[in-house]
């Protein structure tokens, strides 16, 4: 009886395994992987359009930034595939060790030598052949500590003292980002910190009781700096100042409105000729609303709106809470660096530096979300142990 019981378990389980939402929980996304190596790519293309004549002035090769990019994109591949493979459990822990190397990172930002100033600000960490920026790397951690942390105490998640340690954690890298300058990217950590606690269960209450520090801290920041009152200003009436803090939003428009509906053409844009500063990196949009128009655009945001949405569904079919959180708060950072970036290029909140993810110019910026993609996979490729095992426990419970 006990044989026949145990073929009939094994005979489920089989049939359990071979159901299209068996292969499809347990095999690779390959369409997420498609939409990334395409954005990539694309980010080289446009890296190289947007920055030809730049790098021909400065560096006396046009093909400099684009081989930079290319050796990112290189590195990024191989992160996504290797953190692919492995099991995204890892990463709980190493949640301390993770976070404690952000928290390092940032501030060896700040030691001379080490930390490298540019435009006025220390975000760059010197190694022996690159740089790298290390709040973007601090952005992972935080996900991961985040993650793991409300997925351990779920319970405690709905009072004020449960949420209080990612509050915490969030609110040094915040600080230490901020103090580099860099207020683009503390916008981008706070604003996934609080998508974070709301995916983990926070309570509306709790966001409103932080609504007013927070809204007050903002206002303190912005005052304390006169360059950041003046952006401010710029961005009421650029045309006030239209050489000055304007001067960059006005050739934005100026990019954007010249684009049309197809576009000027690949490598046909005007702007890319010392016109609009950072066109390679944080104004990368407007050289793609400028060369491939607004079809270009809605193109583009329908590959990250598609990425998002696979990101989202894996964190639903995750079979435990840590993969779940860990997915949402990638999906949330995504989506959030894409919002703001494009919110900026277009006028609609006040300039700030942020890249594009995938497609400006920065090596550091593309490896850690191309390494983030790898994780959302192994997340995927581990679910169907899940289905798996309540496919037995059903099975028992039946015989």
């Amino acid at each position: 009886m006990r044989k026949n019981n145990r073929k009939a378990e094994s005979a489920a389980v089989a049939a359990q395994t071979k159901s299209p939402l068996y292969k499809k929980e347990g095999s690779f996304d390959y369409i997420l992987f498609g939409v990334t190596i395409l954005l990539a790519l694309f980010g080289v293309l446009m890296v190289y359009s947007a920055s030809m004549y730049n790098a021909l002035v400065n560096y006396h090769n046009r093909y400099y930034y684009m081989f930079k990019q290319l050796f990112g994109v290189v590195l990024g591949f191989a992160a996504m595939i290797g953190m692919s493979l492995a099991d995204y459990h890892i990463l709980k822990k190493l949640r301390y060790v993770l976070l404690g190397i952000s928290v390092v990172l940032l501030v060896l930002v700040f030691i001379p030598g080490i930390g490298v100033e540019n435009y006025g600000a220390r975000r760059w960490i010197n190694l022996p052949f690159f740089t790298i920026q290390a709040s973007e790397i601090a952005k992972f951690g935080f996900i991961v500590f985040a993650a793991a942390y409300m997925a351990k105490h779920r319970d405690k998640m709905h009072t004020f003292l449960g949420i209080l340690p990612v509050l915490a954690v969030g609110g040094v890298i915040c600080v230490l980002i901020i103090t580099e300058p860099n207020m683009s990217v503390t916008i981008v950590v706070g604003l996934l910190m609080f998508a974070m606690l709301f995916i983990g269960g926070a309570r509306i209450k709790h966001f409103l009781l932080l609504a007013l520090p927070v809204i007050a801290t903002g206002v303190l920041l912005v005052v304390a700096e006169p360059y950041r009152m003046k952006r401010l200003l710029a961005f009421i009436d650029p045309w006030a100042s239209p050489l000055g803090e304007g001067y960059q939003l006005i050739q934005s428009f100026y990019s954007l409105g010249s684009g049309g509906l197809f576009g000027l053409g690949l490598f046909n844009s005007r702007q890319k000729y010392l016109f609009l500063p950072f066109s390679e990196s944080d104004f990368i949009f407007g050289i793609v609303g400028e060369e491939l128009g607004l079809l270009g655009c809605m193109l583009l945001l329908a590959a990250y709106v598609l990425l998002i949405a696979r990101a989202v569904k894996i964190a639903h079919n995750s079979s435990d809470l840590f993969g779940c959180y860990l997915a949402g708060g990638i999906a949330c950072l995504i989506a959030v660096q894409v919002l703001v970036n494009i919110a900026v290029v277009t006028g609609s909140i006040p300039p700030t530096g942020l890249p594009l993810p995938f497609v400006s110019a920065g090596s550091s910026s593309l490896i850690v979300f191309c390494a983030s993609i790898g994780v959302l996979e192994s997340v995927r490729r581990r679910s169907h142990k899940f289905v798996e095992r309540l496919a037995r426990k059903k099975q028992h419970a039946r015989n």
